[in-house]
């Protein structure tokens, strides 16, 4: 089988990692670089693929099966309508759009022209993720009750002082962070139903939430809390836990989720079950078993799965509709915080 011509429209950091992957896979390869920087433009000469300034050229390359959009994200929603009207299959990074109104507007679009259509929660196709949820589906931890998750790391400060806008409202961790972990949540437990949210900027005093708790209700009955900080010196963090991105520094031993169930609860990335040796009783003692992972590149998974929506053999695991609902949640959550800053004593 011909491998598949992929375009990457947006040649950043995001964009650069899909140029890698793409040229290291059999399934596809590179179609053309889409982006108009000077960098994007010497990059396509240094590795011998076309280069485009704009992304309309995109629509008039020959034989081409799909689109990568890796473009700011103000740009998601006009370039994936452009390519649905097209009938080009499009993995758009996430998230999905800028708004939930442009998130509504383009599901339904996509449901009209039946479009092939991948998000780019990248974490979706993380080995942990599908073993965890092998174990929740099993049954083994019984009905789900209660969720504990953290996102705590520290930014450093030469990550502000690069983008001014981190600082600003709409740069904080919720809208940049939390999105991911929303998208982790509802796969493992469900839909989010309801969201309260507390906010502080006390320690880096910017216009943004530097740390924030949030309350979660699932449309199961399951509670959740979540902690999410950009200024704590700890490990508690997806990144520096699950061992996906090698630039993070690693704890073995460290956990950032904890499912709890009426049979037994599971921590992540460590896969730690346990379940009662007898009666169901907290004076009962409790047998911990270690489930372990063999852990790969979840954004090679995505594009040899993205391969598979062009060719039709698969659904997307993250379709739009997921996408918007990730974002939605978000939102949510961003909103909540600011009405608990304006409800203070």
């Amino acid at each position: 089988m011909q491998p598949l011509n992929i375009a990457v429209v947006g040649a950043g950091l995001i964009g650069a990692k899909h140029i890698e992957l793409i040229q290291d896979s059999t399934e596809c390869q590179l179609a053309a670089v889409v982006d108009p920087s000077e960098n994007a433009a010497r990059l396509a000469q240094q590795i011998q693929v076309p280069w485009h300034a704009n992304f309309e050229h995109v629509l008039e390359i020959d034989e081409l099966d799909g689109v990568i959009l890796a473009t700011p994200n103000h740009l998601h929603f006009p370039q994936a309508m452009e390519c649905v009207r097209a009938g080009l299959p499009v993995l758009i990074e996430k998230p999905v759009t800028q708004s939930i109104e442009e998130a509504a507007q383009l599901t339904e679009f996509c449901q009209q022209h039946n479009a092939k259509v991948l998000v780019g929660h990248h974490r979706m196709h993380s080995d942990i993720m599908q073993h965890a949820r092998g174990i929740i589906d099993s049954g083994a931890l019984g009905e789900i009750v209660a969720v504990q998750g953290a996102a705590l790391f520290y930014k450093p400060d030469d990550y502000f002082e690069a983008g001014a806008w981190r600082t600003k409202v709409g740069g904080g961790p919720i809208l940049i962070n939390m999105i991911h972990e929303v998208g982790n949540l509802r796969y493992l437990c469900g839909e989010i139903t309801q969201i309260s949210a507390m906010p502080s900027n006390a320690r880096r005093g910017f216009e943004v939430e530097d740390t924030v708790g949030i309350l979660l209700g699932f449309e199961n009955g399951a509670v959740g809390t979540f902690i999410l900080s950009d200024t704590a010196a700890s490990c508690k963090s997806w990144e520096q836990t699950a061992r996906e991105n090698t630039d993070y520094h690693h704890d073995a031993a460290e956990n950032c989720y904890h499912i709890a169930g009426t049979q037994g609860s599971l921590s992540m990335p460590t896969m730690t079950v346990h379940t009662f040796t007898g009666k169901a009783s907290w004076w009962s003692p409790m047998a911990a078993e270690k489930r372990p992972v063999n852990v790969t590149n979840p954004l090679v998974r995505q594009l040899s799965h993205f391969c598979e929506v062009i060719c039709g053999t698969a659904e997307p695991v993250v379709s739009v509709y997921d996408g918007y609902r990730n974002l939605e949640v978000t939102e949510k959550i961003a909103k909540a915080s600011r009405i608990a800053e304006n409800t203070a004593l």
